[in-house]
Order: C-alpha cells, then sequence, then structure tokens
C-alpha cells in the first residue's frame, strides 16, 4: 500500500473474487507507468524528462486512493497494485535515474547510495502496510517514498536545468540519495496532513493562498518544488529535536 494519505484502503468484498475496480486502479496504473517512463528516459539520458515523470507519478499515486473513496471502490486488490507501482516509482525509479545521471561516476560509492535508498523504499513500504491498524493515522513514521523521491528528481531536475552535468553533482547526490533512503526507515514523525478537510467550505483567503501557491510554483517549478520537499524533509529531524529539548 502506498504510505501516503490517499493510499487505497483494502476492503474485502464479494466482487473482489469477480474482477477488479477499473477507474482507481486506472490512476494506479498511470503512477506505475510514469515510474517506468522515468526509468526508461534516465536510460536514454532525458535526465530532466526523468525527473519530471516522478512528479507526475505522485501525482497520479495521490488521486488513485481518494477516487477509491469518493467512488466507494477500495478493494485488497488496488492495496496491493498501489503499494506494487509505489516501489517501482518512488523506490527504483529514483534510485536508477540518480545512478544513471550522476552515481555512476562515483563507482561502487555510487551503486550503493541508490541501494541504500531503494532498499529504504521497500523497507518503508513494508513497515507501513503492517502499520496501518496501529499506527497514528496523523503522522507518518518516517519520511514517506514520495517525498523521498521528490528530494531526489528535484535535486536532478534543478541540475539538469542549470545545465550541470552528472559528474560534477556526484557526491552531492551520493548525499542525497543515502540521506532519503536514511530517513525513509528513521524513527522521525512527519505530519501526514491527513486532519484536512477537503470537503467542507473553506474561507475564500484560503483559496487564494492555494491560488497564490499554483502562481508561485509556476515561476519556477523545479526550484520552488524542491524547497518545499526539502523543508518536509528536514521537519522530521527539527521536530524530534524540539521534543527533546523543550518536551
Amino acid at each position: 500500500m502506498s504510505d501516503n494519505e490517499d493510499a487505497q484502503v483494502p476492503v474485502a468484498t464479494k466482487r473482489d473474487r469477480k474482477g477488479i475496480y477499473l477507474l482507481p486502479n486506472l490512476f494506479t496504473t498511470g503512477a506505475l507507468f510514469s515510474g517506468f517512463y522515468a526509468v526508461v528516459a534516465g536510460m536514454n539520458g532525458d535526465f530532466e524528462n526523468a525527473a519530471i515523470a516522478i512528479f507526475v507519478a505522485m501525482v497520479l499515486d495521490g488521486l488513485d486512493g481518494r477516487v477509491a473513496r469518493m467512488t466507494n471502490t477500495q478493494s485488497d486488490f488496488g492495496a496491493e497494485y498501489d503499494s506494487l507501482a509505489d516501489m517501482v516509482s518512488f523506490g527504483v525509479a529514483p534510485a536508477l535515474v540518480a545512478f544513471s545521471w550522476a552515481l555512476q561516476d562515483l563507482g561502487k560509492v555510487g551503486w550503493v547510495a541508490a541501494f541504500v535508498y531503494c532498499a529504504g523504499a521497500a523497507l518503508r513500504l513494508a513497515r507501513f502496510n503492517t502499520q496501518l491498524a496501529v499506527a497514528d493515522k496523523n503522522y507518518f513514521t518516517g519520511l514517506a517514498s514520495p517525498s523521498a523521491a521528490a528530494i531526489v528528481a528535484g535535486n536532478i531536475w534543478v541540475f539538469t536545468e542549470s545545465g550541470t552535468q552528472g559528474a560534477d553533482a556526484a557526491w552531492w547526490m551520493a548525499i542525497i540519495v543515502t540521506a532519503a533512503g536514511l530517513l525513509m526507515v528513521s524513527n522521525f514523525k512527519y505530519h501526514s496532513f491527513k486532519g484536512l478537510d477537503l470537503r467542507g467550505k473553506i474561507p475564500f483567503v484560503a483559496l487564494l493562498a492555494i491560488v497564490m501557491g499554483f502562481a508561485i510554483v509556476s515561476i519556477d517549478p523545479a526550484t520552488v518544488l524542491l524547497a518545499v520537499f526539502m523543508l518536509y524533509a528536514l521537519s522530521g529531524p527539527a521536530w524530534a529535536v524540539k521534543e527533546k529539548l523543550f518536551d
């Protein structure tokens, strides 16, 4: 199962044995395709589009569970399919794209860094799935794999847009990729934002803020998205330090 707030929730029904629901699984398939495309684009040297494809996978992954709940089409199949798609899009794809772009220039250090990330994503998803029934719904334990993928892809996107060669950013990427992998299996708490009521009414000012947010992202998508996800990744350790010092 996906470790984001919109993951499909397994619901056993008699209809599960007769077939699968089309609509939510179309979004999951789209996310899987985007992750696979990112790997292929990276192998062909098209690293900017590879990074963008990972962000597209994030959007589609966030929609599949939400659509499933809105249409009452949750299923055990959808939950398992979602989890496997996440491993490809947010585990394998970022690791291979980062390796193809920069990490391969570091030899063994590079592929070890990529493997640490990939293994971290697998362990993160497995832990999320097994703790789903008992975990606090308002917080994630460890950085969610889509957010970790956004950090890796965001760095690649920013560097490629600026014309930086992978070899020049190899050591930085090794640190980022390894850190993202370790954060996924850490015990740091991250806000899940599940308490947000997206169906209820909101003040006009809130809607205006959302519009302004889209406008800011459109100015420089790569830099803004990377900054947002880097701050989110740092919020976990910062929260832990705050609790240790002041609580």
